[in-house]
């Protein structure tokens, strides 16, 4: 199995619906921050420095990548996978804020200390090391300051961060590979830009912001 499907947009676009209906469409296992293995944070702190990362290793096994950390990587995935196509999941900036701050951002601003075990399979330390992965992606990479500053709590900077990461995957990626997408639109594009019938059912709607912090209130 190699790369079909290369996801561009952040979190919180709609990623865990994206990657259950691409599981649904028989892509194979979708790879996303609930996917990454404790063996990958190493790999995907050498591409934050500039590293060479062996990505067909890395993603052996699945059909898709998106959601962070895959996504901020996306061209680097892209010239990997010439033949995959990119899809740029969107949502309306201020709303994606808002959405951010009550799950993602508050998440992220545990004292790293609070971070232990409970991802099943991982130790507390592989644990803290992938938050800080995390921070530094979608924090600090993405907003151009250090997390202690920080900057997610900035509405003005991130909802322009937001809007120029998607002026940049549309001036990067050709359109005829580029399916920009809201999940709200159901099947219909989604299947049209992969050319595959329409299934039946409706389309899945996971990790709602009330999910999203249902799950974190468990596992702590």
């Amino acid at each position: 199995m190699t790369l079909e499907i290369i996801g561009a947009g952040w979190g919180r676009t709609g990623t865990s619906s994206l990657k259950a209906a691409l599981e649904r469409l028989e892509f194979g296992r979708c790879y996303h921050w609930a996917e990454v293995r404790p063996g990958d944070v190493p790999l995907w702190f050498d591409a934050l420095e500039g590293r060479d990362v062996d990505w067909r290793a890395l993603f052996s096994g699945f059909g898709a990548a998106i959601d962070w950390p895959a996504s901020y990587f996306y061209a680097e995935i892209a010239r990997a996978f010439p033949e995959a196509k990119v899809i740029l999941t969107t949502r309306e900036p201020r709303r994606w804020f808002e959405s951010a701050t009550d799950t993602i951002y508050r998440f992220m601003n545990r004292p790293l200390e609070s971070f232990g075990d409970e991802r099943p399979g991982w130790t507390a330390r592989e644990s803290r090391d992938l938050i800080r992965l995390s921070r530094r992606i979608i924090i600090e990479e993405t907003l151009g300051r250090p997390f202690d500053e920080r900057p997610h709590e900035d509405a003005e900077l991130v909802t322009r961060c937001f809007s120029a990461h998607l002026h940049s995957v549309r001036a990067t990626v050709p359109k005829e590979r580029l399916l920009e997408f809201d999940v709200a639109q159901g099947w219909e594009p989604l299947c049209a830009f992969l050319g595959v019938p329409v299934p039946d059912e409706p389309f899945p709607r996971k990790n709602t912001r009330r999910q999203f912090n249902e799950n974190v209130e468990t596992s702590r």
